[in-house]
């Protein structure tokens, strides 16, 4: 009877796998637009691709506030800005106050301005001016208000084949920190082919961020701002919130 019993005992469960580790890897930015912090929420790791030529007319130096309903753009001086140095390699001017004073105008007597604005003049005047450093400190700040912890590295402080093509140099970090999940913005779509991905190892994925709007006082809506004005409009719930509201494809 015994043996009987044991023949037909139900087969034990194993355990899930555990889910691959996300890595997203992108250029350091300046207090961006809400789809940048999306990425970083999605991802485990997010390391700030700083080891790259630096890119002008971009969103490493510069974006977008809303003033009185009309967006107003801010630009950090980068001394010896050129495409032909590393981003790594380049500071910003400690020449921040007119931006200050132009936030603090614009949003002064928004909701969440006392809360949010010290955060950004932190930044802004952030001790260190080197670029990686000052973006860093932007992120760490934003997602310490909205109470979550990340982990942000420099690709300038890993140790990988700088030479390879761009694709492989991705597949390459992504094995070096342990991750299986490689999650890229729309953008990458163009560039990278989930099959070259999958076959060395490492799943490939789009994140696309869902339409949103919040009350900005002023109609129509004005997308694409930098996260400042969600930060000074939006509760910390509201903000979370929107930080989830993208899709992984």
């Amino acid at each position: 009877m015994a043996t009987a019993l044991a023949m037909h005992s139900p087969a034990p469960v194993s355990a899930p796998m555990p889910a691959p580790m996300r890595v997203a890897v992108t250029q350091p930015y300046i207090f961006p637009a809400l789809s940048y912090y999306q990425l970083v929420r999605s991802s485990d790791i997010f390391i700030l691709y700083d080891d790259v030529n630096y890119i002008s007319r971009g969103f490493i130096n510069r974006n977008t506030y809303l003033d009185r309903g009309v967006p107003r753009r801010f630009t950090l001086p980068v001394p010896g800005a050129s495409i032909n140095r590393k981003i790594m390699d380049l500071q910003y001017s400690g020449d921040v106050k007119s931006i200050i004073e132009g936030i603090r105008h614009a949003y002064a007597r928004s909701p969440y301005f006392q809360d949010v604005f010290p955060l950004i003049r932190g930044v802004l005047e952030h001790h260190d001016r080197d670029i990686t450093s000052v973006c860093r400190a932007g992120i760490m700040a934003v997602f310490d208000y909205l109470g979550h912890s990340i982990h942000i590295p420099r690709a300038a402080e890993l140790d990988y084949n700088r030479s390879l093509p761009a694709a492989d140099r991705l597949v390459e970090i992504c094995h070096l920190v342990g991750g299986g999940h490689y999650i890229n913005s729309q953008g990458g779509k163009k560039l990278y082919d989930k099959e070259s991905f999958s076959a060395r190892g490492i799943q490939l994925s789009f994140l696309n961020p869902r339409q949103i709007e919040y009350d900005q006082g002023a109609i129509p809506f004005v997308p694409q701002l930098s996260i400042i004005d969600i930060l000074m409009r939006c509760s910390r719930a509201e903000t979370r919130f929107l930080l989830d509201e993208y899709d992984l494809e």
